[in-house]
C-alpha cells in the first residue's frame, strides 16, 4: 500500500515515515524544505533500512503535485505540510492563510482528480482557542486566537465540507498537544530555525550551549508553581497515532477529530527540571512577562482516541525529555550532524 506524506522531511513527518515503513507501508515524500532539512529523510533510510521517492515541490505548485500523483498509484494521504510558528502567524498573517489553506485546496484538488479520498490531516490544539475547562475533547467549541491556528480550523471546516459534497472522502482530523521528544536512536528530532518557539527544543540548546538561557514567560498563572501547564506527548507516540488514524480511514468514511495528548499536564518549571535531571546539565533561566494569548493550563482528554483509534501514548515525560537530550546532545547543530557529546546514551 502506497502512502503519500506531505511534509515528511519535518519533525513529526520525518518519525511518521519511520512507522509508516516499519510497518510495511510503501511511502512516498514530498516537501518543499523551507522549514526541514532533506538529510532527515536519508536518517529515516538508514533507521529503516529502506528506501522511498523524495520529491522537493510546493504544494502550491499544482503541476507539480499532479506529477506525483500521475506516476504513482497513491492509496491515502498523510498531509504534514504547513507553516505553524503561532508567532510568525501573527506578523504575516496573509502568507500563513496562502500557504496552508491554498495549498490543502491544491492537494484535494489532485487527490479528488486520481480518486485518491483517505487522508489524515494534521490539525492542532490551537484551534480550541481558550477552553474554558480542562481536559479538552473533541466536543468543545473550536475559537483559535491567531492566523496559525484559524489556518488548521478552516481546513477542517473545508475537510468536512469536502465529505458532504462526495461521501466517499474519509478524513481523520488529528488536533496535536505539545510534540517533544526524538526517536530513540538518536539519529532524527527537532531541528527548528533560529532560537527555538516551542519549550523543549528551547531547553535543549540551552543545555547544549547554542542558547545562554531560556526565557519563561510568566509565573502568576493559576497552577502549583505559576507557569503555564501543558500536555506534552513524545513524537513516536504522536507517529503511531498517525498509523493508527490511517487504519481508520482506510477502513471507514466519513470524518471525525481526535485528540492525540496524555491527559497529562507539566508545568514549565517541571520540564526544566525534569530536564536537568536526566541531561545532567544546568538550565538557566529568566522569568519574564507573558505573551499575549498564552493561557494558565492546557491538556488533553484521549479517551476518543483509545476507543476508536485502539491508541495510547506511552512514553513518560522523563523518557521524552531524555530523548530530546540525547537528540540535541549528538546534534547541536541540528541535522549538520556535529557530535560533541559522545556519551550521550
Amino acid at each position: 500500500m502506497k502512502i503519500l506524506i506531505t511534509g515528511g522531511a519535518g519533525y513529526i513527518g520525518s518519525h511518521t515515515c519511520v512507522e509508516l515503513l516499519n510497518a510495511g507501508y510503501e511511502i512516498i515524500v514530498v516537501d518543499n524544505l523551507l522549514n526541514s532539512k532533506a538529510e532527515s529523510l536519508n536518517r529515516v533510510r538508514q533507521i529503516t533500512g529502506k528506501d522511498f521517492k523524495f520529491h522537493q515541490i510546493d504544494l502550491l505548485e499544482r503541476a507539480a503535485l499532479d506529477t506525483v500523483f500521475f506516476e504513482n498509484s497513491i492509496d491515502a494521504v498523510i498531509h504534514f505540510a504547513g507553516l505553524k510558528a503561532v508567532g510568525e502567524s501573527v506578523s504575516l498573517p496573509l502568507w500563513y492563510y496562502h500557504n496552508n489553506i491554498t495549498g490543502t485546496l491544491r492537494l484535494c484538488e489532485v487527490m479528488k482528480k486520481y480518486g485518491v479520498k483517505k487522508l489524515v490531516f494534521s490539525s492542532s490544539a490551537t484551534v480550541y482557542g481558550v477552553p474554558n475547562t480542562v481536559p479538552i475533547s473533541e466536543d468543545f467549541s473550536l475559537g483559535a486566537t491567531n492566523p496559525y491556528g484559524r489556518t488548521k480550523q478552516m481546513i477542517e471546516e473545508i475537510l468536512r465540507d469536502l465529505n458532504v459534497s462526495d461521501h466517499e472522502w474519509s478524513v481523520a482530523l488529528l488536533r496535536y498537544f505539545n510534540p517533544i521528544g526524538a526517536h530513540k536512536s538518536g539519529q532524527i528530532g527537532e531541528d527548528p530555525n533560529n532560537i527555538p518557539s516551542n519549550l523543549l527544543p528551547y531547553i535543549a540548546q540551552v543545555a547544549v550551549g547554542k542558547v545562554n538561557e531560556l526565557k519563561v514567560f510568566g509565573n502568576d498563572y493559576p497552577t502549583k508553581d505559576g507557569t503555564g501547564v501543558r500536555d506534552y506527548i513524545h513524537v513516536v507516540d504522536l507517529a503511531i497515532g498517525h498509523l493508527k488514524a490511517l487504519e481508520k480511514v482506510l477502513g471507514f468514511k466519513g470524518v471525525d477529530a481526535y485528540n492525540l495528548g496524555t491527559g497529562k499536564g507539566y508545568s514549565v518549571l517541571e520540564m526544566i527540571h525534569t530536564f536537568e535531571t536526566v541531561s545532567g546539565r544546568k538550565i538557566p533561566y529568566q522569568i519574564v512577562e507573558r505573551r499575549p494569548g498564552d493561557i494558565g493550563i492546557c491538556f488533553a482528554n484521549p479517551l476518543k482516541a483509545k476507543q476508536e483509534l485502539g491508541w495510547v501514548a506511552i512514553r513518560g515525560v522523563e523518557e521524552m525529555c531524555k530523548d530530546s537530550w540525547r537528540w540535541q546532545a549528538n546534534n547541536p547543530n541540528g541535522y549538520e550532524n556535529t557530535k560533541i557529546f559522545t556519551n550521550v546514551k
